[in-house]
């Protein structure tokens, strides 16, 4: 079976699944182009991106199903396997654990299930990954302020937090590039000044 019969039909198979659609897992065909996929998944209620809207970018390679696809997030997202600034997800089957027989199905599966169960021992992301183990309540906070600000997840945002970036906000920078640097010096307002100025 060539490669765009397999990806349309897997496309089909996606689009006419129920069950992952009532697990927030869906995805399109971006402007006709099945190698190019957009994939869309609601974050896990047991994790930090609970509700959170996350989109993948999904590049198919032309010798798929024998190499993987490249996914990576658009949607910002603070976690140990996932860049923090450019979305690169570190998961192995999107590497040395592919195999032919694995889909497009199952890789969108293991990133949602990655969501709530990271491998901070092979991080994407080290500063993410060095705060979700010496500071784990503070990694979930952190990941709960992203998944509210880039991912429009219900609920209200951290008041501690908030104050910090407005304060920066203030002096006049942008407020994703304050968001990230409070991120990554634990939320030290001290820190996040001297780096930023």
């Amino acid at each position: 079976m060539s490669c765009m019969k397999r990806v349309q039909r897997e496309v089909r198979e996606l689009a006419s699944s129920k069950d992952l659609a009532q697990g927030g897992v869906t995805v399109e065909v971006v402007e006709g182009n099945l190698l190019h996929l957009n994939g869309y998944m609601r974050g896990p209620a047991d994790s930090p991106y609970h509700g959170a809207c996350l989109q993948v970018d999904i590049q198919i390679p032309e010798n798929y199903p024998f190499a993987p696809p490249k996914c990576k997030f658009v949607t910002r997202v603070w976690h140990p396997n996932i860049s923090s600034q450019t979305g690169v997800i570190c998961l192995d089957v999107l590497k040395e654990n592919w195999a032919a027989t694995l889909t497009i199905r199952t890789v969108l599966l293991s990133i949602q299930a990655l969501l709530t169960v990271p491998e901070p021992k092979d991080p994407q992301d080290a500063i993410v990954a060095a705060q979700y183990m010496k500071k784990p309540e503070l990694f979930a906070r952190t990941a709960r302020f992203w998944a509210q600000h880039f991912a429009d997840s219900p609920g209200s945002q951290d008041k501690e937090f908030q104050q910090k970036v407005n304060k920066l906000c203030d002096m006049g920078i942008d407020r994703d590039s304050v968001i990230a640097q409070l991120s990554y010096v634990d939320w030290d307002l001290d820190k996040a000044i001297t780096n930023m100025f």
